[in-house]
């Protein structure tokens, strides 16, 4: 395994972080999968209070390796951002792990700068709490996850309050690179989730394949050593499963080099060649909508251009049979299949793109309907 300075934390974290979101349901089989991640040199775990068991299944993982692998939990603040909700979830979150401190604290699950404005900064609410926590020593280190625009991302980061931070970074979405250089210039500690695109890059794709030299087994094992290559990143977090799952990610982290400055360009420039040719399609403006009948336009052009741009058919097909295909009654934010397009043609004056809309989702509709 390799490791790296998490920030300026004091700590060197392995290059392959354990997500425990998609745990085995049998808690034993979840430790199992756990331990072994440990075994090979495995040191960071993230879990969350709205993981389900996942928790409790951590904890009892952790028996016998709490000096070795550092936890990190987070703080579901949605339904509650009270601070007495938010103390309240602390303890259990302490309790279920069953440890006296949580080494990586992310104090808000998902912030936003809306609720950093409102919940978080004010004096005597989360961020105070948080310190509180901190002096208590139930929480050594703070931090957030976060899913918001990357301007916005940028901006919790200049706040300067934090000390870690877990962002959304995978090949198919290097829209926060700005906010992870800037976090680590700060001396943050760069957390890097979905590094495999949440699904959207298993299997094997011949065209992500080739943009990566010297060749790869799996799509995995390309968008691991794609977002590894960024020397802005202290660790991937990847959710596992299963012992394979495991074996195969850390053979990938450790790679000493997983992609010289010279590979990582020209599978920039192969992303880059990419993601224009899925803008002769469709750029996600979003200027298209909304649809009268429902019709998620954007949505759909993308599960599309995954398939016709990066050869991800399966997740594609897989996305788009999800979908649900007519509105509830009353329910005016549904995002439909492609196949409810009356051909009303409302959409089509407004893309600036001109692209031919109802054909497009005929084309769509016909081809990722399996």
């Amino acid at each position: 395994m390799v490791y790296r300075p998490f920030g300026h934390l004091g700590y060197d974290v392995s290059a392959l972080g354990f997500g425990a979101m998609r745990l085995p349901d049998d808690h034993d089989e979840a430790v199992q999968v756990m331990q072994r991640a440990f075994e090979l040199g495995v040191n960071y775990l993230d879990t969350a209070h709205g993981y389900g068991e996942s928790e409790i299944k951590c904890g009892k993982a952790l028996k016998g390796w709490r000096d070795r692998v550092r936890v990190s939990t987070k703080n579901p603040c949605w339904s509650d951002p009270s601070v007495d909700g938010w103390r309240k979830r602390l303890e259990e979150s302490l309790t279920r792990l069953d440890v006296d401190y949580i080494d990586y604290y992310v104090i808000w699950h998902a912030i936003n700068w809306q609720s950093w404005e409102e919940h978080v900064r004010p004096s005597g609410r989360i961020l105070d709490a948080a310190l509180k926590a901190k002096e208590q020593g139930l929480i050594k280190h703070i931090g957030y996850s976060v899913h918001d625009a990357p301007e916005k991302v940028l901006q919790i980061v200049e706040t300067g309050v934090f000390e870690f931070m877990i962002v959304q970074y995978n090949m198919l979405d290097r829209s926060n690179e700005a906010a992870i250089a800037r976090a680590h210039e700060q001396g943050m500690a760069t957390i890097a989730m979905g590094p495999v695109g949440g699904g959207r890059l298993a299997g094997l794709s011949p065209e992500l394949a080739e943009m990566v030299p010297g060749g790869v087994t799996s799509n995995p094992e390309a968008a691991l050593r794609f977002v590894l290559s960024n020397p802005s990143i202290s660790t991937a977090i990847s959710g596992m499963s299963t012992i394979a799952m495991v074996e195969e990610n850390v053979a990938t982290a450790s790679r000493e080099d997983p992609m010289s400055a010279e590979e990582r360009a020209r599978v920039e420039s192969a992303l880059d060649e990419a993601q224009r040719f899925a803008q002769l399609y469709c750029t996600g403006c979003g200027y298209c909508m909304p649809c009268p009948h429902g019709v998620d336009i954007p949505g759909n052009f993308q599960l599309m251009n995954y398939h016709r741009v990066y050869g991800l058919t399966e997740h594609a097909v897989a996305r788009y049979a999800g979908k649900p295909r007519e509105r509830e009654e009353g329910d005016d934010s549904a995002k439909l299949f492609a196949g409810a397009c009356l051909e009303c043609g409302e959409c089509e004056p407004k893309c600036p793109q001109n692209i031919p809309i109802i054909e497009q989702l005929k084309e769509t509709h016909a081809t990722l309907s399996r």
